[in-house]
């Protein structure tokens, strides 16, 4: 079979194709990597196997030049994870050789892929994380009663709270949720991302009908908020918002709960949580409250001169997220805007 670099952007039935590959997800789609491209000029490099006009093989990359921190390729940037996809086990090394043949000739310093563990045992982890999903195909009432005691408690709290919460595709919800955004990430010692990011998020993929927001409100203020997207059987938890001096109402219960029961309603078969970090045993225990499937998410980093995996150091080093944390949000948002893309 040939191997073929495509950009699925190329493609209008691109998605279609997806669904003769097992374990393809909503990240392998057009409508993400139209978002990452746009949001930060990421150029799209698929490393693709075909027989005939039927996609049997896929490898996902970004070419990114940043002058901050090199060429890369990266599969993919702001991705929680991107299994490479294929029929046959014997498949990826060819697309492995690849990506790498390409990443030469690009001057990459190195090739990241956050997934193919299951091909890569033996290799250095770059780093590693949680994943967690939840099958919906049981419903919303027997879910219910598989969640843990103080999950259930934090639901019923929040609905005695009288917290609203509604779904929304509106256009307005980008600055809705860019506000809590920034709150959010500075409490985590991070600047958010960049507005353009949210607008072309919603222009390619909530508009589009592949996602939407879930909102808490209290008195008519907005005080949580989370973006999923669906696609094929599946649905992602991807980003999550709130105001901390509304926590104790634990609208984040409700709004997950919320989601879980449209998903269910809707036919859909599991829920994916995304990545947890190993060190944050709080949103891990979040996370299990649910009665979720746990697995582990694998990163590797392949180092292009040295001609192997390499483990990668921390994107952004403590201090810096302490200094983060005390800036006042304006500055937050500008560093966003002017690095952000660069972090990918």
């Amino acid at each position: 079979m040939p191997l073929l670099i495509v950009n699925p952007l190329d493609f209008p039935r691109w998605d279609e194709s997806l669904c003769a590959l097992p374990d393809h997800s909503f990240f392998h789609t057009s409508s993400w990597a139209e978002t990452l491209h746009r949001s930060y000029g990421y150029r799209t490099v698929y490393f693709t196997l075909w027989e005939g006009s039927v996609l049997s093989a896929l490898l996902p990359c970004m070419d990114i030049d940043s002058f901050l921190t090199g060429k890369r390729g990266v599969s993919l940037p702001f991705t929680d994870y991107c299994e490479p996809i294929v029929s046959e086990a014997a498949q990826f090394p060819e697309m492995l050789a690849a990506a790498i043949a390409f990443g030469k000739k690009k001057n990459w310093k190195t090739l990241e892929l956050r997934g193919g563990g299951a091909f890569l045992q033996g290799q250095a982890l770059s780093e590693w994380y949680y994943g967690h999903t939840l099958d919906l195909t049981a419903g919303a009432k027997k879910i219910f009663s598989g969640l843990r005691d103080s999950t259930r408690r934090n639901i019923r709290k929040a609905e005695k709270e009288k917290i609203d919460v509604t779904f929304s595709t509106a256009p307005d919800m980008v600055h809705a949720f860019c506000r809590l955004n920034a709150l959010t990430r500075r409490d985590h010692g991070l600047p958010p991302q960049p507005r353009r990011f949210f607008q072309y998020l919603y222009d390619r993929i909530i508009s589009t009908d592949k996602g939407f927001v879930v909102l808490a409100s209290r008195n008519n203020n907005i005080i949580a908020a989370n973006v999923y997207f669906h696609a094929f059987d599946q649905i992602v938890y991807k980003y999550g918002a709130s105001d901390k001096a509304w926590l104790h109402l634990r609208a984040n219960n409700l709004i997950m709960w919320t989601a879980v029961k449209w998903g269910c309603d809707k036919g859909y078969r599991s829920l994916c949580f995304g990545r947890t970090e190993p060190e944050n045993e709080g949103l891990r225990q979040f996370k299990t409250g649910w009665g979720v499937q746990e697995r582990i998410i694998t990163y590797h980093r392949y180092d292009i001169k040295k001609e192997a995996f390499i483990k990668a150091p921390a994107i952004v080093h403590p201090l810096y997220k302490k200094m983060f944390k005390k800036l006042p949000i304006p500055v937050l948002n500008l560093m966003g805007n002017l690095f952000y893309g660069h972090m990918g």
